[in-house]
């Protein structure tokens, strides 16, 4: 029997402990009359080549037009240091929403006064559209960035990378190839997880399941598989990989990511990438440019590929560095049990251990706000506000049950 694992690693993985290839049946895609196009002119090697299938506007050179007041917003919002790359609301930025509708129903529309009206940001191209399985260099190092430069399977061209909206996208995509193309429709995730990933799955049409991986009683790992993503592929196996630049490059609203699926030959790896893009096109047929071109920027350039590894390690040390200073602190407080889970655990996140029923009673007399697992963002956390949750958490442990 297949099963379907989903880890969480550096990055979210679908994993198939397989003995033979389950992805060999997939067959080639039929061809799409636009797409079909769009490939066609790409891959002519004619100097002269001329695509009129795309609805898109162009100089008399034959480039994307980018308007000069979209450059002098650009800049302007570059040199504005109060911007940053934080993830926005799930219907997107207000501002963005609000000018959106008046412009389309008018200054004086009485629907937008009376506000009857609902706009939220969705997905378009940005400046030139970009082939719908994303940026070519950007899907090429995001590939080595997880399975390595000497990787067997990306030198024998089994593998297939396309850019997606950041960790989430990449995983819906995931969801919806194997769903259309894989018989087993049981997919297991941990327990405890995200509550979106089952979300995620089940509006695919698959199965969830959950295997334990988290003690409550140790607040630690119940079981460690110390098996990386790189040795799982080079011991053959096929996989799902999705990833994210949001958090390791701080790109958390550029929605940047991508899925990669390892495949056991370059022929099969050829069927899924066609079947792929099926999935994506009625999805969000072509994904952002700038974050894309942000990530393949610093991963091409040696020196700042550097900087990057070094600003992650000051991210990395901050992180055990709040960790170490709230165990401290509920330590100097007395705090009724063990709590050293928290330097024991590692990452962004920790379980603390609270319940649903404290984790509410902090909110209403601490307002601080965590999921009602207990699991806290420490990379969230400052030397000033660890004393405050330190407090709030002795509070809760001596009085809440």
């Amino acid at each position: 029997m297949t099963v379907l694992f989903f880890f969480q690693i550096h990055c979210r993985l679908i994993n198939h402990l397989v003995m033979s290839s389950i992805l060999s049946n997939v067959l080639p895609a039929p061809e799409d009359p636009v797409l079909s196009v769009i490939f066609a002119c790409r891959d002519d090697p004619c100097p002269v080549k001329l695509n009129v299938s795309a609805g898109a506007y162009r100089t008399e050179e034959g480039k994307p037009l980018v308007l000069e007041v979209v450059r002098k917003a650009e800049q302007q919002l570059a040199n504005d240091l109060s911007c940053d790359k934080g993830y926005l609301p799930i219907d997107g930025l207000a501002d963005f929403n609000k000018l959106s509708a008046k412009l389309t129903l008018g200054d004086d529309s009485h629907a937008v006064e009376e506000n009857r009206v609902v706009t939220i940001q969705c997905l378009s191209g940005r400046l030139g559209y970009l082939s719908i399985d994303g940026l070519a260099d950007f899907n090429k190092l995001s590939a080595k960035l997880i399975l390595g430069d000497d990787s067997h399977a990306v030198d024998e061209n089994r593998v297939v990378t396309i850019q997606c909206l950041s960790g989430t996208g990449s995983l819906r995509v995931g969801a919806e190839f194997l769903a259309k193309h894989h018989q087993q429709r049981v997919v297991f995730v941990p327990n405890p997880t995200w509550g979106n990933h089952p979300f995620i799955f089940t509006l695919a049409g698959l199965c969830v399941e959950y295997f334990r991986y988290y003690d409550p009683q140790t607040r630690g790992l119940d079981f460690e598989d110390a098996q990386s993503v790189r040795m799982f592929v080079a011991d053959g196996g096929e996989c799902l990989i999705a990833q994210s630049f949001a958090k390791n490059m701080g790109l958390y609203g550029e929605r940047i990511g991508a899925l990669t699926i390892v495949c056991t030959s370059q022929d099969v790896a050829r069927k899924v990438h066609s079947q792929v893009l099926l999935v994506v096109r009625p999805m969000y047929l072509s994904p952002p440019i700038h974050g894309a071109s942000i990530v393949t920027t610093i991963l091409k350039n040696s020196d700042m590929y550097k900087d990057w590894t070094i600003e992650l390690k000051g991210m990395a040390d901050r992180i055990i560095s709040m960790r170490q200073q709230l165990y401290e602190a509920i330590q100097a407080r007395g705090t009724p049990g063990d709590w050293s889970h928290i330097i024991k655990q590692i990452g962004m996140f920790s379980f603390t251990g609270l319940n649903e029923k404290q984790v509410r009673w902090m909110a209403k007399e601490y307002h601080i706000y965590m999921t009602y697992d207990g699991r806290i963002s420490i990379a969230s956390l400052s030397s000033k506000t660890v004393p405050q949750l330190a407090d709030a958490i002795h509070a809760a442990v001596t009085r809440i049950a």
